[in-house]
């Protein structure tokens, strides 16, 4: 578990699982001996063989008066396709508890996008049916993101995410289909940042002086930053991927902003710097 401090909010991390290595699949591009050359990398992001670290976790952001959950990871009893993520037992609820944050404490849950690893928990196995886990939270969904996946909904490539992780909150009547640009409050709102997926956002906090930016998936992976034009297999739109990257990359870069990744590593934020020669790095010192 990993807490940040800006300002008057505080950013808790709640880890899923962290990997090294079977990521490829993600980033084609990052072989070993391609990542190995980057030094910065290690040794938080790349291992000593130059294999990619990677994490699936949720991050609470709570302003004192609210406690949201942006993106709900992969999820226990969940049939999937990646052999991995499939049918997890994993104590992530016993987490957020000890944490601080028993899933009733939660009221708004905001999925960055509606991919397999980021809805997951949206969702639990009670009686051999899917119930909210977080039974007293308005679920947040960009309103474009849903019409793409609610008119090309495909399980063959990850399993019935939609039919287990998706559909059954809002059947329950949780769910809000907001803008891409929607203020949550005062000290948070969404910046889109499309490619990934149609409708993907990112999630901007705001509070006495100090700033911190959730990434979601426009940068998988923190190599990304030297790499630009390394994309990911996942993307809806590769090109408009790296567009949003790059230019997201630019406006932060020795910027004063704390940049979180949904699926960096330990320790997972820091700053973006920029590169002699071109390119920027994830400063985490």
């Amino acid at each position: 578990m990993n807490r940040w401090q800006i300002g008057e909010v505080k950013i808790t991390r709640i880890v899923e699982m962290e990997v090294a290595g079977g990521s490829k699949f993600i980033l084609p591009a990052a072989t070993r001996e391609a990542c190995l050359p980057i030094e910065w990398l290690q040794p938080h992001f790349v291992n000593a063989k130059g294999d990619l670290i990677m994490s699936v976790h949720a991050l609470i952001v709570d302003t004192g008066d609210r406690r949201i959950m942006v993106d709900t990871c992969i999820g226990n009893d969940k049939q999937r396709n990646i052999p991995a993520w499939t049918n997890l037992q994993t104590n992530f609820l016993q987490d957020i508890a000890a944490a601080g944050y028993p899933r009733e404490s939660i009221d708004t849950v905001m999925c960055t996008h509606l991919h397999v690893d980021h809805v997951g928990w949206n969702t639990m196995l009670v009686d051999g049916d899917w119930v909210p886990t977080f039974p007293n939270a308005r679920y947040l969904v960009a309103e474009k993101e849903w019409e793409y996946w609610d008119a090309h909904e495909d399980e063959k490539a990850n399993g019935p995410v939609l039919a287990d992780s998706v559909r059954p909150v809002i059947e329950a009547g949780l769910v809000d289909f907001v803008a891409q640009t929607h203020r949550l409050c005062d000290q948070i709102w969404l910046e889109p940042t499309p490619g990934h997926t149609p409708g993907h956002v990112s999630v901007h906090i705001a509070s006495a002086g100090h700033e911190a930016l959730i990434t979601g998936d426009c940068i998988h992976h923190p190599v990304q930053m030297a790499k630009t034009e390394w994309c990911s297999s996942a993307d809806y739109d590769q090109q408009q991927g790296q567009i949003t990257r790059e230019n997201l990359l630019e406006k932060y870069a020795d910027e004063d902003i704390l940049i979180i990744g949904t699926h960096f590593a330990t320790p997972t934020a820091g700053h973006i710097k920029r590169l002699e020669g071109g390119g920027y790095w994830l400063d985490v010192g």
